[in-house]
């Protein structure tokens, strides 16, 4: 326990304060998490060991550049947690990894192939400019090379970091685009100007320099993974408080977290 002017704080106080901060409710859900990761890996027999753990480890420390005991120590201290407080954090996400593989593996290049189209991607360049009449006088001195694309970006753009890099927007997918912009992103022809479309930011000049094919690298299958996972367990934890969950058993589960 820690104290300041001879005040300590104590582990109800960070609960009070997560409170105050609106912070205590991610908590509590992320404990009702770990309980339903917990249990449906028990149920499956998924553990994860020693070894798996201590290899983590090994790989946290490389990436924060902690080669000697010492850096740990002082590290962990920073911190305010323990050798065994990490490796407790390095088994919880290594089990629930193996859960997600466990459950969802099969289902990733399922789901990827028949969604292909939506994980087409893009470098795409975007001039937004509030005024319709302006973007479409814009558009026609792109298009008769009165102004180049990059130097409209760089003067008329509504936004101001678009403007310091002449409207690029970089690799984009398709899924993260509006309709009405996908449709007319997907059919252009790199390095030829789109006409203005108007959406609720303002109006879009667009230009396609590249169209990258769908790919399922280990970046997306992770990403896929996640995503089928974190709707399970959203649904898993939906269920029990919903279903199994009496409100007095959830007046426990409150006060182990401010315990």
């Amino acid at each position: 326990m820690i104290a300041i002017n001879n005040q300590s704080i104590a582990d109800i106080d960070i609960v009070k304060n997560l409170k105050k901060d609106v912070q205590y409710k991610q908590v509590w859900q992320r404990i009702i998490n770990q309980k339903v990761i917990e249990k449906a890996a028990k149920e499956r027999g998924i553990t994860v060991s020693p070894e798996e753990i201590q290899a983590e480890g090994d790989r946290l420390r490389m990436e924060k550049k902690l080669y000697k005991v010492s850096d740990t120590i002082s590290w962990l201290a920073e911190q305010m947690i323990t050798v065994e407080d990490l490796e407790a954090g390095i088994g919880d996400r290594l089990l629930s990894q193996k859960l997600a593989e466990h459950l969802f593996k099969q289902e990733v290049e399922k789901f990827f192939a028949q969604n292909r189209i939506n994980f087409e991607e893009v470098l795409l360049y975007q001039i937004i400019i509030s005024e319709p009449r302006l973007a479409q006088e814009i558009y026609y001195q792109i298009k008769e090379q009165e102004i180049s694309f990059y130097d409209a970006a760089h003067c008329y753009d509504i936004d101001e970091k678009r403007r310091q890099v002449c409207g690029y927007e970089g690799k984009i997918c398709r899924w993260s685009l509006k309709p009405e912009i996908a449709a007319a992103v997907f059919s252009a022809k790199p390095g030829i100007v789109i006409s203005p479309i108007k959406t609720a930011q303002g109006c879009h000049i667009l230009m396609v320099e590249k169209f990258i094919q769908a790919e399922l690298t280990q970046q997306r299958y992770q990403e896929i993974l996640n995503n089928m996972f974190r709707q399970w367990l959203a649904s898993e934890v939906n269920y029990i408080l919903y279903n199994q969950i009496e409100p007095e058993e959830i007046n426990q589960l409150n006060q182990k977290i401010a315990s």
